[in-house]
């Protein structure tokens, strides 16, 4: 598929702070791509810039085609921007939400009024379009920041932490939605901190580190990459854990993380579970679970908290 988004060395700076340092990534027409990171490493801002809001200190960045630097009015006329932040108005109902975003792309009053009606059904928003923004729940919030989101039908869609604070349910529907968008040839920009999420949607994603990108591909060939098959979560005595660590180099289909007390212990082959069982008969407690996005998310960046 063409490119509709290409980053070439990409650096963002505020004074002293580079907060985006020299990333390289393209995103395809149609795909949804995913930028995953911990807080502060640089995604939020690298969505920015894509968006026109905030300018690129240095390198190329060209959305369809179009300089964001030279052609920002272009580039916000082709995109549907869901904010992390609610920002509805309060005073206004559902429906007037809608009806003023509409305004910002000058559409025809007919036009508008079509385009809100498919956007409140799609969401199923309908019975709820002259309720005011302060009797819905955070689920519903949600659904119509991102029902305003595609007034103007974008060719983008950018969706920043679009699940934050969903229940279960309501995170699924929004799932739902979002991958009918892309089956319609919308392309999505995802940044999320839920792994799943990511997993569920994204076609291809990006982890991204103090302003760099660490790794770039599809969420199943990183796992597969970077975790493999199966992880062991090992909690050893201090002499049993040097057992351990000195047999691995027998192993090699394990590859092990230490954690403080604790061992993660990675399977690629598939007789890995056999293999580590084998290895950790006198551990004080094992729980094993399927390599997910989340391993690698927390092999490359850390365990430890980052602010």
């Amino acid at each position: 598929m063409p490119e509709i988004i290409r980053a070439g060395n990409l650096v963002k700076r505020y004074d002293s702070f580079t907060a985006v340092d020299g990333i390289d990534f393209s995103v395809s027409k149609g795909e949804c791509f995913g930028f995953l990171g911990p807080n502060g490493a640089g995604k939020t801002t690298t969505v920015r810039m894509i968006s026109c809001v905030s300018p690129v200190t240095e390198g190329e960045l060209a959305v369809d085609d179009l300089d964001v630097g030279r052609e920002p009015r272009r580039i916000k006329s082709i995109l549907g921007v869901v904010p992390q932040e609610d920002n509805l108005d309060p005073d206004l109902s559902v429906r007037q939400n809608l009806a003023v975003y509409a305004r910002y792309f000058d559409m025809p009053k007919e036009l508008a009024n079509q385009r809100i009606d498919e956007s409140l059904a799609l969401f199923q928003l309908e019975e709820k379009q002259r309720e005011p923004i302060w009797a819905l729940s955070t689920g519903l919030k949600r659904r119509l920041t991102i029902a305003r989101g595609l007034i103007n039908q974008p060719k983008i869609l950018v969706l920043d932490e679009p699940t934050t604070g969903l229940d279960p349910q309501a995170r699924h529907l929004v799932w739902q939605k979002l991958r009918y968008l892309k089956e319609q040839g919308v392309t999505m920009l995802l940044c999320t901190h839920y792994m799943e999420e990511a997993a569920h949607l994204c076609d291809r994603l990006v982890i991204m580190h103090q302003g760099r990108i660490l790794v770039e591909g599809s969420p199943a060939v990183l796992v597969e990459e970077h975790a493999g098959r199966e992880v062991a979560e090992v909690h050893v005595s201090a002499p049993q854990r040097e057992r351990v660590l000195a047999e691995m180099a027998s192993r090699p289909g394990l590859t092990v993380e230490e954690v403080e007390d604790v061992l993660y212990i990675y399977a690629r082959t598939p007789d890995g579970r056999a293999q580590m069982a084998d290895l950790i008969l006198d551990a004080e407690s094992v729980a094993y679970h399927q390599a997910n996005l989340e391993d690698v998310f927390l092999r490359l960046t850390g365990r430890g908290l980052i602010e």
